[in-house]
């Protein structure tokens, strides 16, 4: 049996995880991943999970970051073509959060293979994105083109990170006004002043009330993710200070007790939102080692978890609640695996700069 060097020990696991997503969800003659393990007859690819990909391409990014694998930027190039490609061959979608995601994938594609293609689209979604403001409750990006009074986390945190991404690396100040305006607007609207958690949306049925009963942890990554990047780009501590305030809030929040684990949201859409979550909180911890100290530690406690508990070590298959093994008879979504590799690529980068 080989024995891990504690200083290896994520980046041992990342490697299993993404090594085990490659061999049990990639379809070499779509060339893209599956939506479900097993994929018998190839029928879990008939619906089509555009923001899935997505987080596909963001993971594969993860990865050829940490390892530098020059075989991995096939894939990521792979997984795009066959979004657009099913996509009608353009990027554009009737989803406006769809295609942040999308958006966010492929500035860190470009910037890490040079792709121009990649940076092309990022700007085509981005006008296209913008598009989605209104003055409905006040403001905010609508969710869906064809409902425009219909405003939620989901379609302005990924947008806030987006367009500071794009202002840091384009140097455009419409871009950081942008940032901030839709920052501003998600501030007042679905966040609680008291505790910092971040609330849904508002006007899903048009009669102006907000989904306070949604709890939802990508809502928090997202909010979280938006703040820490206009910290960066300001250094104004008022950002950086709701970011720790969210972030401590929603772990409270949103802690599953019975099993000692973020909460399950079950396999589907849910599947992916604890990985987002993760994704942008250890966005957090990086600029603020010190005061993130209790997230990280939880962060680490449930991947730990995830592995001795939540994984099926023959197949390294993960479940939806990261605490008990996962039914590969029913299977497992792409949306659960990825927010899996999401976790343990985020505590591998951890480790890479000696925060863990």
């Amino acid at each position: 049996m080989k024995i891990i060097n504690d200083t290896t020990k994520w980046e041992e696991r990342a490697r299993k995880a993404f090594d085990s997503m490659i061999e049990n969800y990639w379809n070499d003659n779509l060339n893209m991943f599956n939506n479900h393990y097993p994929n018998p007859d190839n029928r879990c690819n008939m619906t089509f999970h555009y923001w899935w990909y997505a987080h596909a391409i963001d993971s594969l990014v993860d990865t050829y970051s940490r390892t530098k694998d020059e075989t991995i930027p096939s894939y990521i190039e792979k997984e795009y073509n066959g979004l657009i490609f099913r996509n009608g061959g353009q990027p554009r979608n009737l989803l406006y959060d769809d295609m942040e995601w999308l958006a966010l994938a492929l500035l860190r594609a470009y910037q890490v293979t040079g792709n121009e293609t990649y940076l092309t689209d990022v700007k085509v979604l981005w006008e296209d994105i913008k598009t989605g403001w209104n003055d409905h409750m006040g403001g905010g990006i609508a969710w869906h083109k064809d409902q425009l009074d219909y405003k939620n986390t989901p379609a302005n945190g990924p947008a806030i990170i987006l367009a500071a991404r794009l202002y840091n690396y384009l140097g455009d100040e419409g871009d950081l006004e942008w940032a901030q305006k839709i920052f501003a607007w998600q501030d007042e609207y679905l966040v609680e002043a008291n505790t910092g958690f971040v609330l849904d949306g508002i006007n899903r049925l048009g009669d102006g009330k907000i989904d306070s009963e949604w709890e939802f942890t990508y809502c928090q990554g997202v909010y979280v993710g938006g703040a820490v990047e206009l910290y960066r780009i300001t250094g104004d501590n008022r950002y950086l200070e709701k970011a720790v305030k969210t972030a401590h809030s929603s772990i409270e929040k949103l802690y599953d007790q019975k099993h000692d684990v973020l909460k399950s949201e079950g396999d589907g859409d849910g599947g992916l939102f604890k990985g987002i979550m993760v994704r942008y909180f250890t966005e957090l911890i990086t600029i603020a080692p010190e005061e993130t100290k209790a997230i990280r530690s939880f962060l680490e406690r449930n991947a730990d978890t995830l592995w001795n508990q939540g994984t099926n070590k023959e197949k390294m298959i993960f479940n939806h609640l990261w605490s008990e093994q996962p039914d590969l008879h029913a299977g497992v979504d792409l949306s659960v695996q990825l927010s899996g590799v999401m976790l343990l690529e985020s505590l591998a980068r951890l480790e890479q700069q000696k925060l863990i």
